[in-house]
């Protein structure tokens, strides 16, 4: 058993008349088509490194068992919207874990997508510490009660949208952070 020191995010888009191929052009994209993608629950595991993919793919060679916390999202019904999207919440303490979420959704924009996925990562880590906010409240009031309980150190996300294929081929789309060792 193993606590994964690095990650990275990545994204991708696929279209093809086969969804599993579409699946695979997707992950093409996102430049991790070539691994064994083992796909987990999602913890952002303490004292991890957020490294660029430029950095993270030449660890690992092809063929590799890699974990991956990924969101995926498909249509084959031409013209639509499709989002899937990743958000990490990492806590100020760096000792103690955060959360990765994962969201995909038919009919929202990108921005839309994004700011979902963060928000849920960070609801999960604020509530997981204690900070008690209305699950109601927006999210800059959310925001603004993590700001002053000052335990979460930042949130972004990666995020993936495609509008379907005029012709109704597959489109898929991916999100994905890969924890390394």
């Amino acid at each position: 058993m193993y606590v994964p020191k690095q990650l990275f995010f990545t994204k991708g888009v696929g279209v093809h008349r086969e969804k599993l191929t579409s699946f695979e052009m997707a992950l093409r994209d996102g430049g991790i088509a070539c691994y064994n993608l083992v796909r987990v629950s999602s913890i952002f595991p303490p004292n991890c490194e957020e490294i660029s993919i430029e950095q993270g793919l030449p660890q690992m060679p092809p063929g590799a068992i890699v974990h991956v916390v990924m969101s995926e999202c498909a249509t084959a019904e031409p013209n639509r919207l499709i989002a899937a999207s990743v958000g990490v919440a990492k806590p100020r303490d760096r000792s103690t874990f955060g959360y990765l979420s994962e969201h995909h959704a038919y009919g929202q924009t990108a921005k839309y997508a994004a700011d979902y996925a963060e928000d849920l990562a960070a609801e999960m880590l604020a509530t997981v510490l204690g900070v008690e906010f209305n699950p109601n409240s927006s999210w800059d009031e959310k925001r603004e009660i993590w700001r002053i309980a000052d335990v979460i150190y930042q949130t972004k996300e990666v995020t993936a949208t495609a509008v379907g294929h005029k012709d109704g081929l597959w489109t898929t789309v991916i999100a994905a952070a890969i924890l390394l060792p």
